[in-house]
């Protein structure tokens, strides 16, 4: 299994597995934003994750923009890191670098 294609794969996990959460949590409350950063920081735990994913999105944020010439359309992986996280927007922005990659290898 060539890289780019596992990258891909791992963005569709990465999507489909939070917002299954997520939306299970929106059948139930709605739009209850209050009721969601209770329930989000309600624990030392959930403040642990909370936590961690804020800040590895606000390092992957760095990551990108530094690397940005690296991946067409590297706006995508901003994009999917602010509307889904980390877990799709990592692995989109991966993704994007190796076909660019790959892309720029078949030119020489």
């Amino acid at each position: 299994m060539k890289t780019s294609t596992l990258y891909f794969f791992l963005f569709i996990v990465g999507t489909i597995v939070p917002y299954y959460e997520f939306i299970n949590f929106l059948f139930e409350n709605g739009l209850n934003f209050t009721l969601f950063f209770e329930e989000l920081l309600a624990t030392p735990i959930s403040r642990f994750f909370a936590y961690d994913v804020l800040i590895s999105a606000l390092s992957l944020l760095v990551f990108i923009i530094h690397e940005r010439k690296k991946a067409k359309n590297y706006w995508m992986a901003i994009m999917a890191t602010f509307m889904i996280g980390v877990s799709a927007g990592l692995p989109l922005f991966l993704y994007l670098k190796e076909v660019k990659g790959d892309e720029t290898n078949k030119l020489t």
